[in-house]
């Protein structure tokens, strides 16, 4: 019996050694075949003007194939979206796991959880019909198809990651920290504040992290309700086009082999750089937390 149980532990060590070496290779071939298509771009533009162009016209002749205008769309809407979705995100997981009586908790966390199931084209049409209508009268403005409601659909949809992983964060905390703060004479708030938070952050900033890659990410949503306008926005109350939104809207139409299609790779390749940078930086965080 000790033999058979040996024998399946190694196996089960094997299985979970290739599952990571199986993850790497895929995601290493993805970024090899993006560069592959993308990197022909090269053969119509410079580097410079790919990535600092101010004008995205990819079917003039000659093309102008500048994503400035794109990159500043994702990261005014990302920006606006994390302003709203990360304290928010956490304030409720500090409600739900430290300050509501129990049968409230259960009905928030059920709350929560249907809330991330919702699909995001269902979130984009109630942006398009309700909330595009609402801020054009509300704030007077000429569309209410702009960055700012791509940045409240997209923390609305932030949110329920950011809680649960929060929640979970929190509720790891040794429940004996929050005992000796409260027996040394600390207020509840004050027990928050300066025991729990302290000891969850970790957990904290990795939800923080994980939001921002489903914000930046995010397609179909912020296509829908941002106006898709290729200019270089000046506030969050214009219309923008972020890089997600320009590869969904125009792949369908991009001819195999010319500069356009190229392009949409190349920004590809952008998307999975930032991305990649955006987990290093969350690792980073974590370690540095950990040490401490």
């Amino acid at each position: 019996m000790a033999k058979l149980r040996k024998f399946k532990e190694a196996i089960i060590e094997k299985l979970i050694f290739l599952s990571g070496i199986a993850s790497i290779v895929f995601v290493a071939l993805i970024f090899i075949f993006l560069l592959r298509e993308g990197i022909s771009v090269l053969r119509s533009t410079s580097l410079g003007a790919f990535l600092g162009g101010k004008f995205w016209y990819p079917i003039s002749d000659p093309p102008k194939l500048g994503i400035l205008p794109l990159i500043l769309g994702s990261l005014l809407v990302t920006l606006g979206a994390i302003a709203m979705a990360v304290p928010l995100g956490i304030a409720a997981a500090f409600y739900i796991a430290e300050v509501a009586p129990s049968r409230l908790r259960n009905i928030l966390k059920s709350f929560v959880e249907i809330l991330s199931a919702i699909p995001s084209v269902v979130l984009g049409f109630l942006g398009i019909t309700i909330l595009v209508p609402f801020l054009k009268r509300f704030l007077d403005l000429p569309t209410g198809l702009t960055a700012f409601a791509g940045s409240i659909m997209l923390a609305f949809m932030a949110m329920p990651t950011i809680i649960s992983i929060s929640e979970d964060a929190i509720n790891a905390v040794p429940r004996e920290y929050k005992e000796g703060a409260i027996a040394l004479g600390a207020t509840h708030w004050q027990t928050l504040h300066r025991v729990i938070i302290h000891g969850a952050l970790p957990g904290i900033i990795a939800a923080a992290m994980l939001g921002i890659g489903r914000v930046f990410g995010e397609t179909m949503a912020v296509m829908m309700v941002t106006g898709n306008a290729a200019v270089i926005p000046n506030s969050l109350f214009e219309p923008v086009r972020t890089l997600t939104a320009t590869i969904a809207a125009e792949m369908g139409e991009a001819a195999k082999g010319s500069p356009h299609y190229n392009a949409l790779f190349a920004i590809g390749i952008v998307l999975f750089v930032i991305s990649f940078l955006i987990n290093l930086t969350a690792d980073l965080f974590l370690n540095r937390s950990r040490r401490r």
